[in-house]
């Protein structure tokens, strides 16, 4: 019956993998640039709230359940000891993004996003840019790098 289990809380991982770093992934590629290139500096940040918000819900459910299923599996697996380096790659990408959904962005940082882009919309907005292509890069490297690690290309 645990191998139920853990079958399903490695299929949960996966389908909140996808959805949590696709949507990064639409964010970054798609949302961002177009706002950029197609909205006037005054309606810039009304649009990326209304759309990027919807997003919000999404990327902090789908990140709990990321690592609610990634810390089992591992608990299960008896794992803790023996991670390879992919492991902690994928565990340093969920708490970057679960600081900052969880603690940064109510503490301070949707505040400050706001008084940049008051101050000056074009850089805000680059800057926004610039920090989701990092993220989303890491997030892609630890997404292939668990794959391939999971299926024997670093041994």
């Amino acid at each position: 019956m645990e191998h139920y289990y853990f079958a399903a809380a490695r299929a949960l991982h996966v389908l909140a993998v996808v959805l949590w770093i696709g949507g990064v992934g639409f964010v970054t590629t798609v949302l961002i640039p177009s706002i950029r290139k197609t909205q006037s500096p005054e309606n810039r940040l009304d649009l990326f709230e209304l759309l990027e918000g919807k997003f919000g819900f999404q990327a902090k459910l789908t990140t709990l359940i990321t690592g609610a299923t990634g810390f089992y599996m591992l608990h299960i697996m008896k794992a803790w000891a023996t991670m390879q380096w992919w492991i902690h790659l994928m565990i340093f990408v969920w708490l970057i993004f679960t600081l900052v959904l969880f603690v940064f962005e109510p503490l301070f940082l949707h505040k400050w996003f706001h008084q940049q882009a008051e101050k000056n919309n074009q850089r805000a907005f680059y800057y926004l840019q610039v920090m989701h292509t990092i993220l989303l890069s890491i997030s892609l490297l630890a997404v292939f790098a668990g794959v391939a690690g999971i299926h024997g290309l670093f041994y």
